[in-house]
């Protein structure tokens, strides 16, 4: 079940976090560097993000979630998490396909993903994003850049 996350609630944030840190350190993994700034979130950081969240619950738990901020007609994704326990669910699916079909007003979606991430990229590439660049944006870490126009 996909439920709004009140991201400003002490306790939400804290959820969210056991979720994000386990799910980042795999990612940390596929893409050979933990330099990822998500790593390094807080509760408080989460607090006060000032993104949309989105949680998929299984039996009552958090098992992943998607933040996202909205500029005009165009929806930029943040976070999508999935805790390592919930892998290989369909649940980046769910909460992917969730925010398309929500956010009817938007133009254009856009992510990004670490370059050796080949789960996230397919995700995206599945959903029909199109891989615009990759860039290097600190040594050893390359970033893939995707958007989806309506």
């Amino acid at each position: 079940m996909i439920q709004s996350i009140d991201i400003t609630s002490e306790a939400a944030a804290r959820q969210v976090l056991a979720v994000q840190l386990p799910a980042y350190r795999v990612e940390a993994e596929l893409i050979g560097s933990d330099d990822i700034p998500p790593l390094k979130d807080t509760a408080a950081d989460l607090m006060a993000c000032g993104e949309i969240f989105y949680g998929y619950y299984s039996d009552g738990a958090l098992a992943g979630a998607i933040s996202y901020k909205k500029d005009g007609s165009v929806v930029d994704i943040h976070r999508m998490i999935v805790h390592p326990a919930f892998f290989r669910r369909g649940i980046a699916q769910a909460l992917l396909g969730f925010v398309l079909q929500r956010e009817t007003e938007a133009a254009k979606f856009i992510v990004a993903t670490g370059a050796d991430n080949a789960p996230a990229r397919a995700l995206y590439a599945k959903n029909g994003f199109k891989l615009l660049e990759e860039r290097e944006v600190a040594p050893g870490l390359a970033l893939s850049f995707f958007e989806k126009k309506r």
